[in-house]
């Protein structure tokens, strides 16, 4: 049987849920958004404990920083800041370089009922290294919930912009880190 996508309205193209039915859990899954041609968005759609898709994010601030030029090809999101309320928890997304310098919006998702927000990042050493263990918790004690940073690790060929450095980690409503992942040293 084919199936529209309901992300990206493509057939052929579905999410299927059954991890998260086989093992209870809320998925949060990046992905790139073609709406129409020549419009794109980073999104992050979130699937409930039962496969169910809930909704998506669409980033909203879009970096034009050296080797991330996203400019060139997202648009801004056009969502606002929702929150979703999952099987256990209401649920915001937010995406990797809006967690730097707009503060504004972690306090828009206290404001929408999130409990808990999630960041999927795509974060290279740097300047951002030091901010990414700042912010984050910073937002988390700021607006009272809890907060899942989760970046990748390794390298990307063959535009080498740097290493991803990992650190992942959850964050209590106190801006206490209560569980990390390593530093990728490779």
């Amino acid at each position: 049987m084919v199936r529209e996508c309901r992300i990206c309205s493509r057939p052929n193209h579905r999410f299927n849920g059954n991890l998260c039915k086989k093992y209870k859990m809320v998925i949060i899954v990046p992905i790139y958004e073609k709406e129409q041609a020549g419009v794109l968005y980073n999104t992050a759609a979130v699937i409930d404990a039962d496969g169910t898709y809930l909704g998506k994010y669409r980033k909203n601030h879009i970096p034009h920083t050296s080797g991330f030029w996203e400019k060139f090809f997202f648009k801004p999101g056009n969502l606002g800041y929702p929150v979703f309320q999952t099987k256990y928890a209401k649920v915001g997304v937010y995406i990797c370089y809006e967690t730097a310098t707009f503060p504004m919006a972690p306090g828009a998702l206290d404001l929408n009922g999130a409990e808990i927000v999630y960041n999927p990042s795509a974060t290279v050493a740097g300047l951002s290294q030091y901010l990414w263990k700042l912010e984050q918790p910073a937002h988390a004690a700021a607006n009272g919930y809890l907060w899942a940073a989760s970046n990748r690790v390794g390298e990307e060929k063959p535009w080498n912009l740097g290493k991803f450095y990992g650190s992942s980690y959850f964050v209590d409503p106190r801006g206490q880190i209560f569980c990390a992942g390593q530093r990728r040293q490779r």
